[in-house]
């Protein structure tokens, strides 16, 4: 008898980014728009933590929770900026990263059948994270023209009896979107009127821009105790690498999770949680020089894309912009790949993000300022040579 691959997996389509990063890798002295990585090292900071963490033998596991410590310095951190209470000892969970955070909450929240709403475009691996739960993920397209936000009439048209979630993702990836609190209080009364839990991805909620806001979902009235809020340290303290994020909620839902967790995980790596401690006690804040940086290549970008004539909604938050290519006539797979192949430049097409990413890419300000100059005069000399 051969090996024989589970159904759930076999339902999983690859990674649109797949075949696109396939190419990428046999290529040389190319300009990458495409990874939503901070170019920057981790904060100093964080690095001497990690090596004294190193050198003084700290590299056994941690509590399966995290460290009490970590959790206790994100509940201060969350209180401080919005104002909303999680009890560290019930109701927070240190994860590898949101990613595994994510996995370990549709595990356990979700049964067979369970149908969760997720706008999108949206980042790759929601839907998969919905399907490996066994549950089904229900797509709700949101648009440029409305500044990618999705609204409550879409929400209630894609809901059905089945519906036991919904996943939110503010700042966006790809787009850049940030909802106002109006609307997410639109949201709010909608979940409450049909008992949906939330699940809310903020992981980019320090990069905000201009006069946006960034509004902590489950800090509105009444969405304490049906949401979960998702957050970690890869983004705005540049540690990807470390593999540091965290869940908050309900004390029910964190017990739940966390037997998920302690028998896929055990803990989230000890040296990366002692260096996410020292980020959060920096008095000098070294995320701000961070989001600082990006602030001053967003628009650069922006002006750039204007300058080239491809439309794009204004990016009020997050690492990513997300132009419109149909005025070229090429698809998203077309421009990215024929961009790469002609000019070196790699984005990344937005149909990998859901369908209704079609006919976007998706770029990342994540090089130098002077990179990101090059790489827009590469994009006009390419636009203009198609059009």
């Amino acid at each position: 008898m051969g090996v024989s691959i589970s159904q759930r997996v076999q339902a999983i389509a690859p990674s649109g980014l797949l075949r696109f990063f396939d190419i990428l890798a046999t290529m040389d002295d190319v300009l990458s728009l495409g990874i939503g990585e901070p170019d920057v090292p981790s904060p100093a900071c964080v690095r001497r933590a990690g090596t004294t963490c190193i050198d003084g033998g700290r590299t056994g596991y941690t509590s399966n929770a995290g460290i009490l410590e970590l959790r206790q310095a994100i509940a201060a951190h969350l209180e401080r900026c919005y104002g909303i209470s999680y009890d560290p000892q019930k109701e927070i969970l240190i994860t590898v990263g949101v990613s595994e955070g994510l996995h370990a909450a549709m595990l356990a929240l979700l049964n067979p059948g369970d149908e969760v709403l997720v706008p999108e475009p949206c980042f790759v691996a929601y839907d998969p994270c919905v399907r490996l739960a066994d549950a089904v993920p229900v797509p709700v397209a949101t648009h440029m023209e409305n500044g990618f936000q999705v609204t409550v009439e879409q929400l209630a048209a894609a809901r059905t009896p089945r519906t036991r979630a919904l996943l939110l993702s503010y700042p966006n990836n790809p787009t850049g979107a940030v909802m106002d609190r109006a609307s997410l209080l639109d949201v709010a009364r909608f979940a409450e009127q049909h008992d949906l839990f939330v699940l809310s991805d903020e992981i980019y909620d320090r990069f905000i821009y201009g006069d946006a806001e960034h509004t902590c979902f489950p800090a509105l009235p009444g969405m304490r105790e049906r949401s979960l809020l998702l957050g970690g340290f890869s983004k705005a303290y540049a540690m990807t690498g470390w593999r540091v994020g965290y869940a908050c909620g309900p004390a029910e839902v964190i017990e739940a999770m966390h037997k998920v967790h302690q028998y896929i995980i055990m803990s989230a790596p000890t040296i990366g949680q002692v260096g996410a401690l020292s980020a959060l006690c920096d008095e000098d804040d070294c995320a701000g020089e961070i989001i600082q940086e990006f602030a001053c290549r967003r628009e650069v970008l922006l002006a750039g894309l204007r300058d080239i004539g491809l439309p794009c909604s204004e990016p009020r938050g997050a690492i990513y912009a997300f132009p419109s290519v149909r005025e070229t006539g090429l698809t998203s797979a077309e421009f990215s790949e024929r961009l790469l192949l002609q000019e070196k430049v790699a984005v990344v097409p937005g149909n990998a993000f859901g369908p209704s990413g079609e006919g976007h890419v998706r770029i990342a300000y994540t090089v130098p300022v002077s990179q990101l100059e090059e790489a827009l005069e590469r994009i006009e000399r390419f636009v203009k040579r198609i059009s």
